[in-house]
């Protein structure tokens, strides 16, 4: 008997597989896409008893024909996943969202498997707006109504959580594929954080990774600049302050860290969920927000003259519990009995 986890194609919902999965007892499967980031998450990953990866797409920003062609071929998927949920008697379904969810979700309600959404993003997806009413639980950190409210981070970035004081330390995180716009801006405010002598931490992304070193090198400042890490808990923890973007997983591992963050969201992301996302926390003083047609050196150095770094930053590690992976984890567990 077999708990399912399925869904990815970003960092930001396989985040959510990888906390949960640290928590659950029980034999595990896996069911993502050969497209996205998936097979590189979990593919060799001994936790799970078998990863699966299916053909699936995105049915959304697709012509008539186009949509027509992914839909014959989530059929064809979703008929994989029944035999595969068949195969490994699976009990129940935790599903991540994104397009890799599609076939295995749709399948467990075909068998009748307890399907669990957990929806990462304020701005709820297409695709779990379309499957809600029909799973068992539907969790969302956004939402009173939720039986789990803590978001699922991994347990690091509480341990090294601390109360920020003063500001030594800025981290500039676009992502490990970088942010373009980010990119240039912290190019830009780079001399004046030098100036004032606080240290720059700066995710650039993979394919921007070299030249913007050379930038760096060019203004003769000693920025610690990277594109994927597995140490993002670490350099959060050394951080003072953040600019990021206001994808959820990172959202919530900064407020699990305790670290004050000016969110500057994806303009394209589905939905503006990103701006949601930031706005959830702005709404309650926790956050700063900017639109990315609005980011300027002006605005940040006000923000950061003002912001009283002890106080957010106590106030944030009081609102997110690290308990949420292990509480999706139980929930699961509970299911498969």
């Amino acid at each position: 008997m077999s708990i399912v986890l399925t869904g990815g194609g970003t960092g930001g919902h396989l985040a959510i597989v990888a906390a949960v999965k640290e928590h659950i007892s029980k034999e595990m499967v896996y069911i993502g896409s050969q497209r996205g980031q998936d097979r590189a998450w979990f593919q060799e990953d001994s936790a799970f008893k078998k990863s699966y990866f299916l053909d699936s797409t995105s049915v959304v920003d697709k012509g008539k024909l186009g949509k027509v062609f992914a839909l014959w071929s989530l059929l064809k998927q979703v008929m994989k996943a029944r035999k595969i949920l068949k195969a490994e008697n699976a009990k129940a379904l935790l599903s991540v969202g994104g397009y890799s969810a599609a076939p295995a979700s749709i399948a467990a309600l075909t068998l009748r498997i307890p399907l669990v959404i957990h929806e990462q993003n304020a701005a709820v997806g297409r695709l779990n707006k379309l499957l809600r009413p029909y799973a068992r639980y539907f969790l969302s950190s956004y939402e009173e109504e939720s039986p789990i409210k803590a978001y699922p981070t991994k347990r690091i970035f509480f341990d090294l959580a601390r109360v920020r004081r003063e500001l030594k330390t800025i981290l500039i995180s676009g992502g490990s594929q970088g942010a373009k716009a980010l990119n240039e801006f912290a190019l830009t405010i780079a001399p004046e954080l030098d100036k004032r002598g606080i240290k720059i931490y700066h995710q650039a992304g993979e394919k921007n990774l070299e030249s913007v070193k050379e930038e760096y090198k060019k203004l003769g400042i000693n920025a610690e600049v990277f594109g994927f890490t597995k140490e993002m808990p670490e350099i959060m923890a050394n951080a003072d302050f953040a600019i990021a973007r206001a994808g959820a997983s990172t959202l919530w591992e900064l407020v699990a860290n305790g670290l004050p963050t000016l969110f500057v969201p994806y303009p394209y992301a589905a939905g503006d969920h990103q701006y949601y996302n930031a706005k959830f926390l702005v709404d309650e003083g926790l956050a700063f927000l900017l639109r990315e047609g609005d980011l300027n050196e002006q605005k940040v150095l006000e923000i950061l003259e003002s912001v009283d770094l002890e106080d957010m930053s106590k106030r944030l590690l009081k609102i997110n519990n690290p308990n949420g992976a292990k509480e999706i984890a139980s929930l699961l567990e509970d299911l498969d009995r």
